[in-house]
């Protein structure tokens, strides 16, 4: 399926939101936070966000610094 992640045209074989944070190594990862369709979606309903062919999904990564 073609999303558009970050603003940028991605492949992807993942159904949902965990399984496209899986693909892309930060499922897992701290200060993780994504939106689907503008939406933020909490990290507890990730699993249950299914992606449809076209989505836009913004995957930001806090980062401690000054």
């Amino acid at each position: 399926m073609r999303i558009i992640l970050n603003d940028q045209p991605r492949e992807t074989v993942s159904t949902n939101l965990a399984m496209l944070l899986s693909e892309l190594d930060l499922a897992h990862e701290p200060g993780v936070a994504a939106a689907v369709s503008g939406q933020v979606i909490p990290r507890s309903q990730w699993a249950e966000t299914r992606l449809a062919d076209g989505v836009q999904i913004l995957v930001i990564r806090a980062a401690q610094g000054g």
